[in-house]
């Protein structure tokens, strides 16, 4: 997944915002814990009024990545 969302992060810079937390930390468990986030790789979609607008548990294609990113408000 890694290399797609490398790739969607840079086809998206400045129309949406990616944050990756990989590893235990406070930031990360704090997200996790707010958003309910049990397994790896997990997508929280969240609009700009922060509101959530899905969530993803697993892998995502290209394609379905891209669809979600774009339907952010």
């Amino acid at each position: 997944m890694k290399p797609v969302v490398d790739r969607l992060t840079k086809e998206f810079e400045g129309k949406v915002e990616v944050r990756r937390f990989v590893d235990s930390s406070p930031e990360g468990d704090k997200l996790a814990e707010a958003f309910g986030v049990q397994y790896v790789p997990t997508f929280v979609f969240v609009n700009s009024d922060g509101s959530t607008a899905g969530m993803q548990v697993g892998e995502m294609t290209e394609v379905d990545l891209r669809a979600r990113m774009d339907a952010l408000k």
